[in-house]
């Protein structure tokens, strides 16, 4: 059967640069704002159209301008974090053509992180743009559930978690209940949807004569995309294995039974274990020599102290010494410049044979 519709459109991925930690606060790219309405139409179904959606997919990214750039703005954001999290360990996120395609068609650990890191992504991306004035169907956050709402008066600008999480549950489709690869991409995926909204915020800011606060403006924001990540990454590591039950009549595999220890929910025939936690179904490769899921780990960079027995599969590092430049010894002068001397150092790089 034809998997549901899924959300997980990653971007080449390049290893050998470095990996910045994201805030989620960086901007949003918008489409000019100087098109004709027409042209402007024009542009978002073919930015919609250049992406790889399903027929309901691509229904919800032509209804509102903002959906296509913030969708690629979510795909950039979620692999970055990905890279970042995984930058010390075998698989590093390496998502070049044919390893992501090989991966997705798998249902590894790794697997299950993209999904969610992906439907976390996009999820944050549209409640940050529905704040920020980007989308035409969704505003602020409008539901404020505060203490003390006499002396709080409710006002800033939320993130609108609520829109967000509606649109991506109804724009990844519904679980297939003959799917069994489906229903856990599902889970998954919904494992990153609230992921993404464990860490709302309040920040208030203080209004009064001389400094007094008589009066305070709140808003919610959500926590940088980093902590979604972290929090993810959590979730990777101890990801439950679940497996197919065979129905002796049939001879089909159909089923999803939980490992052992852990109760499934009660009622609506659901056949997942109910658990924020991330599922996969197969064990995931070794990641250490070059195959269909990665390049492997020759040649990568790693830490003598820290992980270079790990990371290169006990084949040994080699050890290579270069001498860098770098600013050092920097004071602030007055006014209004930073003065750096330039120190050279030696230092040793090692890599996986």
């Amino acid at each position: 059967p034809r998997p549901a519709p899924t959300f997980c459109l990653w971007g080449r991925a390049h290893s050998g640069l470095s990996v910045p930690r994201l805030t989620g606060s960086e901007p949003l790219t918008i489409l000019p704002l100087t098109l004709e309405p027409e042209a402007a139409a024009q542009a978002h179904y073919k930015a919609c159209d250049r992406l790889k959606l399903e027929r309901k997919q691509r229904r919800m990214c032509r209804r509102d301008p903002g959906v296509a750039e913030t969708l690629v703005e979510a795909v950039s954001m979620s692999a970055l974090e990905c890279q970042y999290q995984f930058r010390f360990e075998r698989w590093n996120c390496t998502l070049e053509g044919r390893y992501r395609a090989s991966l997705l068609k798998r249902g590894f650990k790794e697997t299950a992180f993209l999904y969610a890191i992906s439907s976390a992504g996009l999820t944050h991306a549209l409640a940050k743009a529905c704040s920020a004035g980007r989308m035409e169907r969704c505003t602020c956050d409008e539901a404020p559930d505060l203490e003390n709402r006499e002396a709080w008066q409710w006002g800033g600008c939320g993130d609108n978690l609520k829109y967000s999480s509606k649109f991506v549950k109804e724009f990844l489709g519904r679980r297939s209940s003959k799917d069994l690869r489906a229903r856990v991409d599902f889970h998954n995926n919904l494992v990153g949807v609230k992921a993404s909204g464990a860490g709302v915020e309040t920040t208030c800011k203080c209004h009064g004569v001389s400094g007094s606060c008589t009066v305070r403006t709140c808003w919610r924001q959500l926590a940088p995309f980093h902590e979604v990540g972290k929090r993810l990454k959590h979730k990777y590591e101890t990801a439950l294995k679940v497996g197919s039950t065979t129905n002796e009549a049939t001879g089909e595999a159909g089923a999803i039974s939980p490992p052992r220890g852990r109760a499934t929910g009660t009622g609506g025939g659901d056949p997942l274990p109910r658990t924020p936690e991330l599922v996969h179904l197969d064990d995931s490769p070794s990641f250490c020599l070059a195959g269909r899921f990665s390049p492997g780990t020759a040649g990568r960079r790693c830490h003598r102290e820290k992980n270079c027995e790990s990371i290169c599969c006990g084949r040994g590092h080699n050890t290579q010494s270069r001498v860098v430049t770098r600013p050092c010894q920097c004071q602030v002068r007055w006014c209004c410049y930073v003065e750096c001397r330039q120190c050279t150092q030696r230092e040793e790089v090692y890599t996986c044979k």
